[in-house]
Parts: C-alpha cells; structure tokens; sequence
C-alpha cells in the first residue's frame, strides 16, 4: 500500500524535524545571539575618546599607526580603518593580536577593545559553525552542521508544501493566518506552528539556503551556474587575507618595484594621510575607509571605499591608488563585479540580514527566534502524536484484561 504524497511528505517532515531538531535549534540560537554581533563589539569595546572640539584636525593616519604599533612593537600591523565619524576611532589591527584603537584627533591610545566580548562571540560562532569542535574533529563539525542546515531547508520547503490549503477558503486560510486565543494546547502548537511557519516562509527560506552557499563548494558554484558563469577555481589563500601576506597576523605584502637604488623610497612616496584623502573624494558619502598598512615596497595603496555600514558588500568598492603621484590605477565597485559574484556577495551577507542594514538584521533575528518556536511546537505535536499512538496500541491488550 502506497502512501498519499501529502501523507508521504508529513511523515518525510515530521522525521527530518525529530532526527536534526537538537543541532538546528542549536544553529537558530546561536544565530540569535550572533544577530547583532557588530554592534554589540562596539558598544562593549567602550573606546570613545573625548569628543573633538570644533575645527580640530585629525592627525596624519601615518602618526596614528605608529603610535598604535607601540602597543605591540612585536608584531606588525595589517588592516587601519577610518570612519567618518567624527568621534569614531581610527582602528588599527595585529592580526591575532587583535585590534588597537586610537583617538583621530589626540593620538590617545583608547584600548584594545573587549577581549571578554570578542571571545564570547567567538565562541558561539565555533558552536554555530562546528558545534565548538577543534582541530581535527572540526571537519566532523562543519559536516552535521551543513547535513542539519539541508535537513532543514528540506523542513522549510517541505512545511510550506503541507501548509498550502487543499481549499482556498478565507476560514480555512484563517486558521493559519493569525495567533488565536482560548486554544487547548494542543491546537494553540498547531496554530503557532502553521503561523510562523506562514509568515517567516520567505526570509527562513534565504537565510537558510545562503547557509548552503556558505557551508558547501558546490551550492557556491551552483550561484554562478545559475547566471550562465564559470565557478571561480578555488586556489590559495588571496594576498591581504588573514594570515596571507600582508593580511593580518601575516607577512607584510609587496607590490614590487619600489624606489631606483639608492633613493629611500618613503622619500617618493606620499604619505597614507594624503592618499585616504583621495579616496575620500571617490564617493563623498564614504562612511568608511579602509586599507593595508603598506610597506616600503608597495608601489599601490589599495583603499575600501565604503558609503554602508562595513557589511553592505553592494555599497563597497575597492580603489587602488598609485602611491608616489596619487593617480588612480584601478577601481573596481560592486557594479562592475558580475552577476555571479554579486549573488554571491548577496548570500553571504543575506545569512546575517546585513545586506540590507539594520532593518535586515533586525528581520533575521525575529525569523531565527521563529524558528526556535517552530522547533519547540513541532516537537511538541510529535510527542502528543506519539502518545496518542502509544494510547491506542495499548487499549486492545487492556480490553480483555478487563473482560
């Protein structure tokens, strides 16, 4: 005997749900918790210095890195950030070292930020991620997360299937449209299950599926297949990346070239003060810029031109100035990449709802703690639903103990 397929696809979701809820409830609160991430860093860095009095100038970003690498005269330092606000710090890092932050206008070394809260936030992210396995276990991790994660999206699409009303009548479609009152408890699980399912449908869906690009090479390469573009190859860690050359914790990087022998070459070079400043006149609505500390054999400054909040990958674009006359050798915004990379951009910050501001992250976290409430209630169904049979099962063997 064949199942029905509407029968078929309950018995599909009820068992997908049973077997990852442990590992996807654990993803959404972890998710929950990293919502806001950003933001919390840093209100609890606490590193606002006094505020600048009115006609004060910055200090060269030159001075201000040199002051901060006396933090930490053993390691040099990567990526230096100026924000455009005025009270804002600039922020130089060190890699592992973390990040050392100093006053724009006084060169008042202000901290090194929170280390208690960048550490927290690094340890939910390993349990969302890897369920806070280590070394060579992580693989293991990355796998029952990324099993879990397609488990679920199967749950998403596989829910909406069941929800979708087999009549299209308003009190039928109002039965999951909206929380009712003076429900048993069964019906209230029922009720809040098919709503929240209804109304987080489309952002769980992304949220969820972007987990698929993130986790695995393959839903990756499918972005660009899907706009009629070749998967980039993978291939080594780029330059200016963590731990590659130039990039944070990493070998300084060189552009080669430099200065004719015999001449200095920061003697040739303008000063990283004056090339922010031509950046800063890229885009006068910058927010935010950002590039490596060079080093004597740079021949380029590459600056991020950023009018966003630090994770609108659609508001940034990278420009590359020469370092001895200023000229711009290249720029490269988001509208120039292709449509695949820009989709991919898009997944990757579509996951924390960073793409589109705070409203966005606001909306991936009320969707994330939606979908704790689906798990709960949908558990919840089950065990009733599995008590009602055990009932059942037991009623003919107490029928004729009774007679």
């Amino acid at each position: 005997m064949t199942l029905p397929l509407r029968r078929f696809v309950f018995w599909m979701h009820l068992i997908a749900g049973v077997a990852a809820a442990a590992v996807i409830l654990l993803m959404s609160v972890t998710g929950v918790v990293l919502a806001y991430e950003k933001q919390i860093i840093r209100w609890a860095d606490g590193v606002s210095g006094p505020p600048a009095t009115p006609g004060q100038a910055r200090l060269p970003v030159d001075d201000l890195v040199a002051r901060a690498a006396a933090v930490h005269p053993e390691a040099a330092p990567g990526l230096v950030t100026v924000r455009r606000d005025v009270n804002a710090p600039v922020e130089v890092n060190f890699g592992q070292k973390g990040s050392v932050f100093v006053h724009a206008y006084t060169g008042e070394i202000l901290g090194t930020g929170s280390a208690r809260t960048r550490a927290f936030f690094r340890s939910t992210m390993e349990w969302h991620r890897w369920l806070a396995l280590k070394d060579a276990s992580r693989p293991v991790g990355k796998a029952i997360t990324g099993i879990s994660n397609l488990v679920f999206l199967f749950i998403v699409i596989s829910g909406f299937y069941l929800w979708w009303p087999r009549t299209w009548t308003w009190t039928q479609f109002r039965q999951v449209l909206w929380f009712r009152g003076g429900l048993s408890s069964k019906a209230r699980d029922f009720n809040w299950h098919h709503v929240i399912g209804y109304w987080s449908l489309v952002p769980l869906a992304v949220i969820v599926w972007s987990g698929v690009v993130i986790g695995y090479p393959w839903a990756s390469n499918l972005t660009f297949r899907m706009v009629g573009e070749t998967p980039p190859q993978a291939g080594p860690a780029r330059p200016g990346g963590p731990g590659g050359p130039g990039g944070p914790g990493g070998a300084p990087r060189g552009e080669g070239g430099g200065a004719p022998s015999g001449e200095a070459p920061e003697a040739r070079y303008l000063t990283t003060d004056a090339l922010f400043a031509r950046a800063a006149t890229r885009d006068a609505a910058w927010t935010i810029l950002s590039a490596r500390v060079p080093t004597p054999r740079d021949t380029t400054l590459q600056v991020t031109v950023d009018t966003g909040t630090g994770a609108q990958p659609q508001k940034k674009g990278t420009l590359q100035l020469d370092r001895v006359t200023g000229e711009t050798k290249k720029w490269e915004g988001f509208e120039a990449q292709s449509r695949g990379r820009q989709w991919r951009s898009w997944m990757r910050f579509v996951h924390t709802g960073e793409y589109y501001g705070l409203v966005g992250q606001t909306i991936a976290c009320v969707v994330t703690a939606a979908s704790v409430v689906l798990i709960w209630t949908g558990l919840a169904l089950t065990w009733r639903r599995f008590r009602a049979w055990r009932a059942r099962a037991a009623a003919p063997r107490k029928a004729p103990a009774a007679a």
